[in-house]
């Protein structure tokens, strides 16, 4: 996946919001007011940072080798970094940005959620 289109599919969730708080090479991407991917646009590999359940990242990691990494300046136990360009098929990338926003928006306050409920589809 190129970032546009990583992009455009995180920003496609309800409640979906970008900003580049950490200058113009990291783009966030958060449901409300947390984090669920991180995309690098300084890099020509696409990478991008997503929260997982830590089970499932270490089956990822040894599902997809040198495609699906341990979370690149982030806790590693809870995120992957997934290299785009890798041949990783889309809908497994995909499939992890879904993954990755269901447990950000799951940690969200009852008040938080309320809101989201009524933006649409997730």
């Amino acid at each position: 996946m190129e970032v546009d289109e990583v992009r455009q599919y995180c920003l496609n969730k309800a409640g979906a919001n970008e900003s580049l708080p950490f200058g113009p090479d990291t783009l966030v991407i958060k449901v409300l007011h947390k984090a669920f991917a991180l995309v690098s646009l300084d890099d020509p590999e696409v990478r991008v940072n997503l929260k997982c359940d830590p089970e499932i990242a270490i089956h990822y990691r040894e599902a997809y080798p040198g495609q699906v990494l341990p979370g690149y300046h982030m806790n590693k136990r809870h995120w992957n970094t997934v290299l785009g360009r890798s041949g990783l098929p889309d809908r497994v990338i995909k499939q992890m940005i879904d993954q990755s926003y269901h447990l950000v928006r799951e940690g969200l306050t009852r008040k938080d959620k309320e809101a989201l409920d009524g933006l649409g589809p997730l």
